[in-house]
């Protein structure tokens, strides 16, 4: 192939990835983004056109402001929340908080710990130590018919999947918490005023167009007795 037409392929190729990328990847507001590393793995469930995809930190007042607004979107638009813990380095107890939410997420159900990571939200101002935050879920597990457990970690297993959020932001390259993304089988937008939440679902829900019709399934029977 002659040089300068190879050349040419190259180079209209790098423009169609830099044209898809840019499609892919957005933040709102615009300008506004993080550079990241690799975000293959930043995408909805299955069988979910649209997700609010996210890291956050127990300790992090800018977390505590956007978790209403996030939750009162799923429950608007009827879409998954795929939820991270991120604690930071710089924070005392967030990492033990996460490690609490774990728990009562495995061994109780999502809706209490949603609940408990709501009312830790709401009471982080009052929380200024590892100390702090053990007298609050003491009186939490009390207040909401729970039993703490003597060890609420016995084995790791709930370290474990904290730590494994660590590694998964550790790898995307993130730098800071809240990290919000709306995604959808296409890309992805970083939402980094939450203000912004609710046009940019509209959007993604408006390119991913309505869900397939499915047809009811007719039973051999009614196929036999039309065929009579």
């Amino acid at each position: 192939m002659n040089r300068s037409i190879a050349r040419a392929l190259f180079a209209s190729a790098l423009l169609a990835t830099a044209s898809l990328s840019g499609l892919a990847q957005n933040a709102v507001p615009p300008g506004k983004g993080n550079s990241f590393r690799d975000t293959s793995m930043v995408k909805p469930p299955a069988g979910a056109k649209v997700a609010i995809y996210e890291f956050e930190d127990l300790e992090c007042p800018a977390c505590a402001h956007a978790a209403p607004i996030v939750h009162a979107a799923i429950d608007k638009y009827k879409i998954p929340l795929v939820r991270h813990d991120f604690p930071l380095k710089m924070h005392v107890w967030s990492f033990d908080a996460a490690i609490t939410a774990r728990y009562l997420q495995d061994k109780v159900s999502p809706k209490v710990a949603d609940d408990f990571r709501r009312d830790v939200f709401a009471s982080q101002t009052a929380i200024a130590s590892k100390d702090d935050l053990e007298n609050f879920t003491r009186r939490w597990f009390q207040q909401h018919g729970q039993n703490m457990p003597f060890v609420m970690d016995p084995n790791g297993l709930f370290r474990a999947e904290v730590q494994a959020d660590e590694t998964l932001g550790e790898r995307i390259g993130l730098s800071q918490t809240p990290t919000i993304f709306v995604v959808t089988t296409k890309g992805w937008t970083q939402i980094m005023d939450p203000n912004y939440l609710y046009q940019t679902i509209d959007q993604a829900l408006a390119q991913a167009g309505p869900a397939p019709v499915t047809k009811p399934a007719v039973k051999a029977a009614a196929k036999k007795q039309s065929g009579l």
